[in-house]
Order: C-alpha cells, then sequence, then structure tokens
C-alpha cells in the first residue's frame, strides 16, 4: 500500500490499524530545538479521542502517546521523531458480521477489490482511528509554528442545516476557550447549544449526520506556496480530502465566490503604514493569491459526509456477489465533525509547517 506519507519537507509517514497492536507516526524533518511539550502533544489528542462525551463513540482509548526518538532534554534534535499510540479498547467482534459482507458507503468494496484482502475489524487501516497519529504529528508541527508566531484555528461552523453565525475572528484564544467550554466545538455558545440537542436525537434515532468545520490560519508569511502544481490552496485542500468522510473543501469566498461579480470580489489593497504589511479590504482570496499566502488570515472550509455506519437494516452484496442485509454494530459517531476539529487543525499545520521550510529553502 502506497500513500501513507504527506509532506516534503517536513514530512510524516502513519502506520497501524484501527484493531492492531498500535498506530504511529514517524516525523522526518523536524527542526532542532523545537519544544516538544508533551502536555500540549497530548492535549490535542484528547480533542479527537473517543469516548470524550454522549455525542461521540463511546470506544475508550486514552491516546497516550510515548515518544520514542527525536527528543533529548524536551527538545527535537532534527532527527526523526517516532511516535506510538497503544490501542487499548479494541473490540473486534463487533465486526464479524461484517466480514464476509460490504458495508454501504465504506470502504469494504473498494480495499477488497483493490488488494484482495482486508482487515473486517473496524475498517483496519481506512479507519479513522489513523487520524490519532496525524494529530499528534500536527501538535508538533503547531509546536514549531507557534515559535513562529502562527496560529491554527477550527471550529464546528455546521451540523446538517444548523449553522453557527460568522465569528470575530480578533481574538482566537477567546474563541477557543468558548470553543473547548461545549462538547460540539462550536465557537458559538447558543448554536452549540442546538447541535448537541440535534446530535443526540440523531444518535438516539440510530443515524448519523455530517456537518462543516471552519479553520482559520493567522499570520501565515507571505510568500508560502508554489505558483503551479503545489499551491498552498491546493495543498492545503488535498490535505483535507485525505481526511476520512471529507467530501468538500472551499477556501476564501469559495464557491459562494461564483456568484459574484469581480467588482464585488476583488480584494482592494491598502498601503503599507507604520511598519505594517500590505493588507487588503476584504479577503474574499481567503489570503491565498496565485497560489502563494498574501499574509491576510487564511481560511477555508471543511465538509464532512454522514458516518455510513448507521443502526438500520441496509440492503447491500456480500463478497460474491450476491444480495445481502448487513445493519451496523459496536460504537460509531452519530457526528464526526465535533473531533475532526483535532484533526483539520493537524493537517493545516502539516502543511504550513512544510510550506514554510520549503519557503526558507531558498534564502
Amino acid at each position: 500500500m502506497a500513500g501513507n506519507s504527506f509532506g516534503q519537507l517536513f514530512r510524516i509517514t502513519t502506520f497501524g490499524e484501527s484493531h492492531g497492536a498500535a498506530i504511529g507516526v514517524i516525523i522526518d524533518g523536524c527542526p532542532p530545538n523545537v519544544e516538544l511539550d508533551l502536555e500540549f502533544i497530548q492535549s490535542e489528542l484528547d480533542k479527537r479521542k473517543p469516548g470524550q462525551s454522549k455525542i461521540t463513540t463511546q470506544r475508550k482509548e486514552s491516546d497516550t502517546a510515548q515518544i520514542l526518538s527525536g527528543i533529548f532534554e524536551g527538545k527535537s534534535t532534527g532527527t526523526p521523531i517516532a511516535l506510538v499510540i497503544p490501542n487499548e479498547d479494541q473490540k473486534s467482534k463487533d465486526y464479524d458480521h461484517n466480514k464476509d459482507i460490504f458495508r454501504p458507503s465504506h470502504a469494504d468494496y473498494t480495499y477488497q477489490s483493490k488488494y484482495g484482502i482486508r482487515d473486517h475489524r473496524g475498517g483496519g487501516r481506512s479507519s479513522a482511528r489513523e487520524t490519532a497519529a496525524r494529530v499528534a504529528a500536527g501538535a508538533i508541527a503547531k509546536l514549531f509554528l507557534k515559535q513562529k508566531g502562527v496560529e491554527v484555528f477550527a471550529h464546528v461552523s455546521s451540523v446538517g442545516t444548523i449553522t453557527a453565525p460568522n465569528i470575530d475572528p480578533s481574538d482566537l484564544n477567546e474563541l477557543l476557550d468558548i470553543r473547548e467550554s461545549n462538547i460540539a466545538r462550536c465557537a458559538d455558545p447558543a448554536t452549540a447549544h442546538e447541535m448537541i440537542e440535534f446530535i443526540d436525537s440523531v444518535r438516539k434515532a440510530g443515524d448519523t449526520v455530517g456537518g462543516k468545520v471552519s479553520c482559520i490560519i493567522r499570520n501565515c508569511p507571505v510568500g508560502l506556496g508554489e505558483p503551479v502544481f503545489d499551491k498552498l490552496h491546493a495543498d492545503l485542500g488535498k490535505a483535507m480530502l485525505s481526511i476520512n468522510a471529507v467530501h468538500g473543501f472551499e477556501y476564501g469566498s469559495g464557491f459562494e465566490g461564483s456568484e459574484m461579480r469581480g467588482s464585488e470580489h476583488n480584494d482592494i489593497f491598502q498601503p503599507s503604514s507604520n511598519g505594517k504589511p500590505v493588507s487588503t479590504l476584504t479577503n474574499f482570496s481567503g489570503g491565498i493569491q496565485g497560489g502563494i499566502a498574501n499574509g491576510m488570515d487564511i481560511t477555508f472550509r471543511v465538509a464532512f459526509k454522514p458516518v455510513a455506519t448507521i443502526m438500520h437494516n441496509q440492503n447491500t452484496v456480500n463478497k460474491e456477489g450476491d444480495a445481502a442485509e448487513i445493519k451496523g454494530k459496536g460504537r460509531h459517531d452519530p457526528c464526526v465533525v465535533p473531533r475532526a476539529v483535532a484533526i483539520v487543525e493537524a493537517m493545516a499545520a502539516l502543511t504550513i509547517a512544510d510550506h514554510y521550510l520549503r519557503q526558507n529553502a531558498y534564502l
């Protein structure tokens, strides 16, 4: 299986399966002398881990990260960082019923067709359990970016048809406090309450629902991004679309921009003054022009589909191609977006860290 690595200079390779002994990541290219705050890394993993509230899967994993290499006296050494997260609460018998049956909208059929073998226990490598390794690596990328003054913030901006109003992004620390005060991870308290009630009602009905995560990257240096095939927004899009259950990505004005005129959509430049850099009056470009960061906030949204496993009978086929019926069992999220916030931030941080190093390679 190819395609387990992401990034060029700040490069990660993840490994492990949902019901294997552990999952983990190798981080190659992290610069030396980055303060590897283990409490911060664990706090990022805690935001993604299962079993944290009534609206997430009840699988109980501590997601305790163990750093095996690449650290000395609390700092990165510049050598590969190996990090492992043991699996502690596998219930493989929950998946015995679909050993020879393909779950609708899962990777079962495509994995079996491509490789001629699949790990039916929780989906194996196709499980979102793999994303814990990304969050751990993303936490280290965040610590590197923190030294450069770059901030990454995401929150749940919609669940189903419930949409939060536009938030004031002037104080990301305040928004972080609001987001972490509710289990929906929405930065608007009133909308968060509505989301929680709705997700819980969907869970009780044995169904699932999708949603969106919105992200802001602040203080990104001007110039990040390569202007042809490795445009910054293209790499951010690849990063987000590589996350399980993601079905859409848009940055800046996104699809709504296609309904505007150029006279409405153009971001008018403001002259620099008092030592401040050039800025724009609006930010329909989402902080990226010509594939290169322009110094404004980078903004994008990520759409997640409903979880495919539902507690209803569904028609499907078995390995022989014959008609069959299946009903979900085990522990699953009724809505992935509250836990996906940490994953979106991690993949954004990994992308920016990689492009930061690539830009500095020019110097």
